[in-house]
């Protein structure tokens, strides 16, 4: 039987991106996110780590579902900027999800340093909570250069400008395999997979 997993998310571009990886990882789940359950309310990410802050997503889907569910919290963090967006990413610029914004407001602040000083790289904690509060965590990173102005149209976030080492591409020039294969949440959910499989059976 094919059992159902939740994902602390309301990013559909997550869901499609995650259900992939799964599938690849072997893993025969249902995966949905948390707009199956609109009635829950979005957790407030307390923590001050990528790791914590998947806990709390999971742990809160897990206990208002009843379902194991699974969370993950990630960012861009630039050596420059002393690791900076880090766990504050997706509100940067001040508004939740506003990627446009928080890439303008990224690209201006770090417009006078030069190629060889912008390496940066995504960081991503995935979590699995279980109802009966078994809890999991797997961290990966992908490291990479920023580039001066945003390239390609895939992916989302901080994308269209990390170009992973040893590509000439962005994240957002590859194709959804292409950076499945490589992402910093991509292994990390791979690195959670087996996991995931003996823990739910």
């Amino acid at each position: 039987m094919t059992r159902r997993l939740v994902l602390a998310t309301r990013n559909a571009h997550k869901v499609v991106e995650l259900r992939a990886i799964l599938a690849g990882a072997g893993l025969d789940v249902d995966l949905v996110g948390a707009d199956a359950y609109p009635d829950i309310p979005d957790v407030k990410e307390t923590g001050v780590t990528f790791a914590e802050n998947a806990l709390l997503k999971a742990r809160a889907l897990a206990e208002a579902t009843g379902l194991p569910a699974v969370a993950d919290d990630s960012g861009l963090c630039v050596d420059v900027l002393g690791g900076a967006p880090g766990i504050f990413s997706a509100r940067w610029a001040g508004r939740h999800g506003d990627d446009a914004a928080n890439l303008a407001l990224l690209l201006a602040q770090l417009g006078d340093i030069d190629t060889p000083h912008r390496a940066a790289h995504f960081a991503c904690a995935a979590a699995l909570a279980l109802p009966d509060g078994t809890t999991r965590v797997a961290e990966a990173r992908l490291t990479g250069t920023l580039r001066h102005t945003p390239a390609g149209t895939g992916g989302f976030g901080y994308d269209p400008i990390l170009q992973p080492d040893g590509d000439t591409r962005t994240c957002a020039e590859l194709t959804p395999a292409e950076k499945n294969a490589i992402s910093h949440r991509g292994k990390a959910f791979r690195a959670l997979a087996p996991t995931v499989a003996e823990l739910l059976g």
